[in-house]
């Protein structure tokens, strides 16, 4: 993977984004050897500040995302306590206020990060961040099939249709599983989750990665929230009681060290504990 390739495709991404979200600015950059995140591409106008600008590990948003390896998403980046502040003036110059961002993890280091990023007042938390950290897995996506062709030396077709092939299988055990939640006959239910397994050989899946074991329930409740719903939609998709759902994904985020629903979405389908 070259700095180029990542670049192009970030820029593809970033367009995206914006066009999801509604972004007032779209932007990102490469994280470097020394764990510095550089700030050069973007989608939107800017206003001048950010172009060419450096954080350093574990500082501003970006620089606590790329050695976090999590989204983080702000809805008043002056006011929040969860990241320091040290470019202040630079985020102020842009006037911006509400961003998201969220890294670029391929082989397990953080190659880049992604910003959405709003100049008026704006709640960037579910669906914008689900934007943005969607967009972020189908680039690591996209640089992990580059970075095997530039192994080969050739566009190996396969790899590229397997990949594709696996998103489409991740979003048919969801419905499948959400499916079998919602019928009735036992014998109908079992058959269709019996399916979904056999889609992802669930049967021989490893549930645990490294500290982090995940039971059927949590796997479930995870799966099913990956799909977009609502505790109070998962309760009556799996047949359990709120306050069961609740209980599960606390669980559920607490083994695997996430603070949102989302963050645990992601590091459970990272670590490729649920589809």
């Amino acid at each position: 993977m070259t700095a180029q390739d990542l670049g192009t495709r970030m820029e593809r991404a970033l367009k995206r984004v914006r066009v999801s979200t509604g972004a007032s600015l779209a932007f990102g950059g490469p994280v470097n050897r020394a764990g510095n995140l550089l700030i050069e591409r973007f989608d939107g106008p800017t206003l001048g500040a950010l172009p060419g600008l450096t954080l350093d590990p574990s500082e501003g948003l970006g620089g606590k995302v790329a050695v976090m390896r999590r989204p983080i998403a702000v809805n008043d980046y002056f006011e929040t306590q969860v990241i320091t502040h040290r470019y202040d003036k630079v985020i102020r110059a842009e006037r911006l206020k509400a961003l998201v961002a969220t890294p670029i993890i391929v082989g397990r280091q953080t190659v880049g990060v992604i910003y959405g990023a709003f100049r008026t007042s704006e709640v960037v938390g579910g669906r914008i961040e689900d934007t943005v950290v969607q967009e972020a897995r189908a680039l690591e996506q996209e640089l992990a099939v580059s970075a095997v062709t530039s192994a080969n030396g050739v566009l190996s077709e396969e790899a590229t249709v397997n990949a594709r092939l696996r998103e489409q299988v991740r979003s048919v055990y969801a419905e499948l599983r959400l499916l079998a939640g919602s019928v009735g006959d036992a014998d109908v239910r079992a058959a269709l989750v019996k399916a979904a397994a056999r889609l992802v050989d669930e049967g021989e899946r490893s549930e645990s990665v490294g500290s982090a074991s995940l039971t059927k329930r949590e796997i479930d409740v995870l799966t099913v929230a990956g799909a977009g719903m609502t505790n109070v939609q998962i309760a009556g998709v799996l047949g359990l009681a709120l306050f069961t759902v609740k209980s599960y994904m606390k669980s559920a985020m607490h083994k695997l060290g996430a603070s949102t629903r989302l963050e645990a979405v992601v590091l459970a389908r990272r670590d490729g504990m649920i589809a």
